[in-house]
């Protein structure tokens, strides 16, 4: 072999001895950047995807805390409606928190006695004094307490929303919502003030804001205490801006205000014809007793009479009842 001919193989092996080591070194580089690149851009998505995927679970498991403390809200309503009304929770609900049961049953025994002795006197027959006694020792006082449950309970509706905003503006500005309930305790209008006098004396004796709202239901058993029950306990168990939760229940309370006065203006004039008509015969009858006794006589004095006033009267039971489920409206 030539001395050119052995140079040029020396030459050429060195030559492919640093591209095979090159190739080495820089191709596995280059791979391992390939890789690098398609790991990245796979891993990428992937690990927004966990992201989504973590998220969605936090959303759902709160929804499920949400829809389980509403379950337990409602098990504990249904419970409650389920157990009768006693004469206690009556006189609560009608704000007589100092008359007991046993007053009450005197008072109405007192007031039956008293009626049934004035239509004896009277000169008329036994059976009538039996109703009176009847209607006035168990009719009367019940329908009176009826109407003071009513009544107090369409001016805790009317104030609720108030109370709500001054719950509002105090967490907002930093307040404890006890603090907020205190003020509303002091400073607020009754029957609200009362209610949550009581909600007070109970959380500073160790109740808890649950248990207490649950006691004010039961002594206040509007739908717009239960939303107001509800989204604390909501918020007490999967947290959450509470203020922004009551003035949105502000905001539904008082346009439920509106629709209910809306429909009261509407129905006004049914209820006023409802009066009306309900009134005629007995006030006809007293014009006639006043203008000529001797054609009412009969009617209070015999057999046949009687029979006649009792089913006049049974009818116009009747008519007014129906009247009122027909001009009534529940919201």
């Amino acid at each position: 072999m030539s001395p050119d001919l052995a140079l040029f193989v020396a030459a050429a092996c060195a030559f492919m001895a640093v591209a095979g080591l090159g190739w080495v070194f820089v191709g596995s580089s280059a791979d391992k950047a390939r890789k690098a690149r398609l790991e990245g851009a796979v891993g990428g998505p992937v690990q927004s995807t966990r992201r989504r995927v973590g998220a969605v679970d936090a959303a759902a498991q709160k929804r499920r805390q949400i829809q389980e403390g509403l379950k337990e809200l409602e098990d504990s309503q249904k419970a409650e409606r389920k157990k009768s009304l006693t004469l206690r929770a009556r006189l609560d609900q009608a704000g007589l928190f100092k008359t007991g049961p046993t007053q009450f049953w005197i008072f109405s025994a007192i007031l039956g006695f008293v009626a049934a002795f004035m239509v004896v006197v009277t000169g008329l027959n036994i059976l009538f004094a039996v109703a009176a006694a009847i209607i006035a020792g168990l009719g009367l006082p019940r329908w009176v307490l009826g109407m003071m449950r009513k009544g107090r309970q369409k001016k805790f509706t009317e104030n609720f929303a108030d109370a709500l905003d001054i719950i509002v503006r105090g967490v907002k500005s930093g307040l404890p919502l006890n603090e907020t309930l205190k003020i509303i305790a002091q400073e607020g209008e009754a029957p609200v003030k009362q209610e949550f006098q009581l909600l007070v004396e109970g959380l500073a004796v160790g109740v808890d804001v649950e248990e207490g709202m649950r006691r004010m239901h039961r002594r206040m058993p509007l739908p717009e205490l239960s939303f107001f029950t509800t989204v604390l306990a909501i918020q007490q168990k999967t947290g959450g801006n509470l203020a922004e939760a009551l003035n949105n229940l502000s905001a539904v309370l008082r346009a439920r205000k509106m629709m209910r006065e809306k429909v009261g203006a509407l129905s006004s004039e049914a209820k006023a014809s409802a009066w009306i008509i309900g009134s005629l015969p007995p006030g006809v009858g007293v014009m006639v007793s006043i203008m000529s006794p001797d054609y009412m006589t009969p009617l209070l004095t015999t057999p046949m009479g009687h029979f006649l006033l009792l089913g006049g009267g049974v009818w116009m039971l009747t008519g007014i009842l129906v009247m009122r489920s027909m001009i009534n409206f529940k919201m």
